[in-house]
Parts: structure tokens; C-alpha cells; sequence
């Protein structure tokens, strides 16, 4: 019999939460900056993801061993982390040959994928406001990264990063509805886990010159990935998700969107083309769509049979 305690009350405010949510979405928005700098110095796209989990992985290690008596918990969390880091091969290859904007709105589908495992896996039917957020996104997409802007020969490389988006909506969906009882150590710990068990395969097989850093820059940025696009951002991202709900961490994680196109533009001297500019009106529209109080989220329905 599972006693563990179900909290019965958020453990913070929902507008701190939804705060966290926004921080933590954009120090994801800067993977472009560490990634791209890694990719041109010769490493592997599987070995970027590889090192991105691996510091919370290791340092993190002891939380999982000890609350292992959760196993259930903890598989589904590393189940999760596998998925997300085979489909982070995806985007961060994209992101070699594509500008950061065009595969930031691609990835921005992630609130779409989201809403449908929700609701196909866990029974979380969608509301009118997520359905016409998801709708908002999607054209958005369809604006910003269309056939009629990309290049056929990279077609190919962009529906294979939509692997991104939709290893991070089925993490989302873990995280609110599998992992909430997990204390916020134990989800990343397990995610990353999950991550680094799923690409240890590839880095073991490859040539060591594409897996293994070569300099103290390669090192420095590595440092960078791991810290300021994984460990930190899921650290408050774990803590926030599960009060504000699924649908919301979906959209308001939308923000990553507006922050890549920011790093493309500074760091890559990318254009942001009107197109684009449409593109991130209407993600930020979406975000606004959701922020009504009424909305269901996941802590409100533990609370509610709590108290029945």
C-alpha cells in the first residue's frame, strides 16, 4: 500500500510560481548559445545532450538512491529523461545548420504535444483555453518557420528535431502527473538519470574526438550547458510545474521562443525577419490566453480529493 503523504496545499504562491516557470524557461532559451559553440568546436549533438544531463545525473545520484522505495516514481522519471534526451538529439543537430529562430518555433510546439499526451495518457481533457492556445502556436509555427522559408534540403533536419518538442511535452505530462510526490531533488535526479542511461549507448560506441572535450572553452561551455540550461532552470521548473499545472508550464514555457530568437540575433547576428516577429506576437498572445484563475491545474484537483 502506497502511504506516501499527498500535500494538500501548494507549497508556494501560484504568481511566484508561475515567476519560476518564466525564469526557468528562459535560461532554457540559451541552450543555442552553448550548444552551437560546442557543435562548431567538432562534438556530437548526442554528446552535447549527454553532458547537458550529466552533472545533475551525478551529483543528484544520492537523492535517487534514497528514495528508491518510490520505484514507481523514479521509473517513470527516468523513463521520461531517456525520452527527452534521445529527442534533444534532434534539435541540437537542427540547430548546426538552421538559425536558432526557425528551430525555436518548431520546438514551441512542445505546449501542442503536451496538451494531446495529456490528454490521450492521463486523461487531462484540454480546456477551451489551452485548445486555442495550442491553436495560437501552432499558427505561429506555421507564420514563422513555414516550407516557404526553409530550405528543402533542410526539411529533413526539421521534422527529425520535432522529436524535441515532443520528449519534452511527454516530460512535462510526468512531471505534473507521475513525479508530483517526488521532493523536487528526486524529479531531476531521476529525469537526468533517464538521460544519460538513454545516450550512454551512443557516447560508449562513438569516436572518442566527437564525444570528449578538447579544451578549456570546450570545458567552460560545457559548464555552461549543465548549469545554467539544466540544472539550475530544472531545479526551480520541477518546484513550480506542478502548481501552476500542465497546460500553463506548457505555454508560459512558450517565452524560451522570444529568448532564442534574442540569443540568434545578439550572439549569431541572425535576422529576425517580420515573419518571425508574428510568430512571437502570437506565442506571447497565448501565454496571456491562459493566465485565467479558474483554470484546473494539477495541485487544485490533489488538494480538492484531499479534503473529500
Amino acid at each position: 500500500m502506497d502511504t506516501t503523504e499527498i500535500p494538500a496545499e501548494p507549497s508556494m504562491p501560484y504568481a511566484l510560481a508561475a515567476l519560476g516557470v518564466l525564469f526557468a524557461s528562459i535560461c532554457f532559451g540559451f541552450v543555442p548559445l552553448f550548444s552551437r559553440g560546442l557543435t562548431d568546436q567538432g562534438l556530437a549533438p548526442y554528446a552535447i545532450a549527454f553532458y547537458r544531463y550529466i552533472l545533475a545525473a551525478m551529483l543528484l545520484l544520492p537523492v535517487t538512491l534514497r528514495y528508491l522505495s518510490q520505484w514507481r516514481e523514479i521509473l517513470w522519471g527516468m523513463g521520461a529523461g531517456a525520452v527527452m534526451g534521445m529527442g534533444w538529439i534532434g534539435y541540437v543537430s537542427a540547430l548546426e545548420t538552421v538559425p536558432a529562430s526557425t528551430v525555436g518555433v518548431l520546438y514551441m510546439t512542445y505546449p501542442v504535444f503536451t496538451v494531446l499526451i495529456a490528454w490521450v495518457l492521463f486523461r487531462e481533457g484540454p480546456t477551451r483555453r489551452s485548445l486555442l492556445a495550442s491553436t495560437l502556436i501552432i499558427l505561429a509555427a506555421a507564420i514563422a518557420g513555414g516550407p516557404a522559408s526553409v530550405p528543402a534540403e533542410q526539411l529533413p533536419t526539421l521534422l527529425l528535431s520535432l522529436a524535441a518538442p515532443f520528449g519534452f511535452g511527454f516530460g512535462i505530462c510526468v512531471l505534473v502527473h507521475r513525479l508530483s510526490r517526488l521532493p523536487p531533488l528526486a524529479r531531476i535526479s531521476s529525469v537526468s538519470l533517464g538521460s544519460v542511461i538513454g545516450l550512454a549507448p551512443l557516447i560508449l560506441t562513438s569516436n572518442m574526438a566527437e564525444v570528449l572535450p578538447s579544451g578549456r572553452q570546450q570545458w567552460m561551455l560545457i559548464a555552461g550547458i549543465g548549469l545554467v540550461t539544466a540544472l539550475i532552470p530544472q531545479l526551480i521548473y520541477t518546484i513550480c510545474s506542478p502548481i501552476i499545472g500542465t497546460t500553463r508550464t506548457a505555454v508560459i514555457g512558450s517565452v524560451e521562443l522570444p529568448t532564442m530568437f534574442a540569443i540568434g540575433f545578439f550572439a549569431f547576428q541572425e535576422a529576425i525577419t517580420a515573419s518571425q516577429a508574428i510568430g512571437c506576437v502570437l506565442i506571447l498572445t497565448a501565454i496571456a490566453v491562459t493566465q485565467s484563475r479558474s483554470t484546473r491545474t494539477v495541485t487544485t484537483v490533489i488538494a480538492r480529493a484531499a479534503k473529500r
